[in-house]
């Protein structure tokens, strides 16, 4: 492996703020769009067109937003620019509601565009240096009428997220590499409550900045094994925000400057890719997510006493369980041009029966996904990337409101006057793009090898 310095390393440095600098237009541009689910794996157009197997062990510049000890495998300097198209459907429908004055809208889910942009560079032989920028979390769901027969459980809500993170790895030999980051992450809330038997609305607006740090290792046992293991730790956002109230429903009620500690989850991603032949690469995954930790968010008073509501405490019970997903898939490369990839990943929701609202109508899901990279001959270095996703979620039932009325009072988000029991059939089909620039790179070639 050849050192970089002098000259070679002014150019690079210069060659790679260059890409730094694409990749902040980029974001400047597109991270205002809206993001359509409370956790946002798309995050890597490679990643997608194989459900995620194998992403925490690499394949693509991409792949350190799991685990930053991959940028290892990419020598000199390397930027990638992904965006991701999500499409969800959620059709409501229901069999007992205290608000049925208007049909439940048939799809309360938003498309999202979300980005994702990515730069490394190697400064000698065991050192590397990375950025990343991504929207890790987003919600988006709208509910057209404030009373509809649904509206007791929720209407709309934006959460969006723009995190950075810069990282540095370290190649201790040709087995192992290890890497550690930094996150600095910036949450923007909104939330609108239904609040009585008549079209009021409480809104609560807010942001927040939030720290952490992320780290990785990979491991090369055999020549065409490798295993990753990333980690990605929690972040709590303390959300500085305003809560609205109209006139008509405040009695016993502080509008005004409140907080709310939102505690996102950390995660776990393992990764394995296993060469088989010259041509196919088998690819598995496994990921653990701390969703247990949310817990219960309270609205406080700038003073640190509970925000009220008709002398109840304002609080957001999200309760869930912690998350899992398991993917399994595989790629093949046709010649030095073409590669392609499929997989399936199964994701454990963690929001349960118990605790489901039709604003977040989350359960277990499905993956089925294809993808495919090229890289033209005349443009060495260049790759591009598709992917694409069909994700079958299982019915979720939502129960909630007095059980006099129809509803289920042990559901924590139950209001004491309103009832609602139905359910939500979802499925989301996500399109990825991504194109990847290596500088320097060596021409492809016929008899290239296809498995470091």
């Amino acid at each position: 492996m050849t050192m970089l310095r002098g000259g070679t390393m002014r150019t690079g440095t210069k060659s790679l703020l260059l890409g730094f600098t694409a990749i902040g237009l980029f974001m400047a541009a597109t991270a205002a769009a809206n993001a359509g689910g409370f956790a946002l794996r798309e995050q890597s157009a490679y990643g997608q067109g194989s459900s995620f197997a194998g992403i925490a062990a690499g394949g693509a510049l991409s792949s350190m937003f799991w685990n930053p000890a991959t940028m290892t495998q990419f020598n000199g300097k390397t930027i990638e620019l992904g965006m991701s198209g999500i499409m969800p459907n959620a059709s409501h429908s229901y069999t007992t509601s205290s608000l049925a004055v208007f049909p439940t809208p048939g799809d309360s889910g938003l498309d999202a565009l979300v980005p994702n942009s990515y730069g490394s560079m190697q400064l000698n032989d065991r050192v590397w240096v990375g950025m990343a920028f991504n929207a890790p979390f987003g919600l988006g769901v709208h509910f057209p009428q404030v009373n509809a027969a649904s509206g007791g459980s929720g209407n709309s809500a934006e959460l969006k997220t723009y995190n950075l993170n810069p990282s540095i790895a370290y190649k201790i030999n040709d087995m192992i590499s290890v890497a550690v980051g930094f996150q600095a992450e910036y949450m923007q809330a909104s939330y609108d409550a239904f609040l009585g038997t008549q079209p009021r609305i409480g809104t609560l607006n807010g942001a927040a900045w939030g720290f952490g740090w992320t780290a990785g290792v990979t491991f090369k046992p055999l020549p065409k094994t490798t295993i990753g293991i990333g980690y990605r730790s929690a972040i709590d956002h303390d959300i500085s925000g305003t809560w609205d109230v109209p006139a008509a429903v405040a009695p016993a009620t502080q509008p005004g400057s409140v907080n709310l500690k939102l505690k996102m989850p950390d995660t776990v991603t393992v990764g394995l890719r296993q060469g088989i032949g010259d041509r196919f690469t088998l690819l598995a995954g496994f990921e653990w997510a701390n969703w247990s930790r949310i817990g219960t968010a309270p609205l406080l008073q700038p003073n640190g006493s509970p925000v009220t509501l008709s002398g109840s405490a304002v609080k957001f019970p999200f309760n869930y369980d912690d998350g899992y997903y398991y993917s399994l898939g595989g790629e093949y490369v046709i010649d030095p041009a073409w590669t392609v990839r499929a997989g399936i990943g199964y994701e454990k929701s963690p929001i349960s029966d118990a605790v489901r609202t039709t604003r977040i109508p989350d359960n277990n899901r499905v993956w089925y996904s294809v993808g495919a990279s090229y890289k033209p001959a005349s443009i060495k270095g260049l790759t591009l990337d598709l992917g694409y996703s069909f994700i079958d979620v299982k019915s979720a039932p939502v129960c909630m409101g007095p059980a006099a009325a129809g509803g289920c009072p042990s559901n924590p988000w139950s209001s004491a006057t309103l009832a609602y029991n139905g359910s939500v059939k979802s499925y989301i089909n996500i399109v990825s793009v991504a194109v990847r620039y290596q500088f320097d790179a060596e021409p492809a070639r016929v008899k290239q090898v296809y498995h470091k």
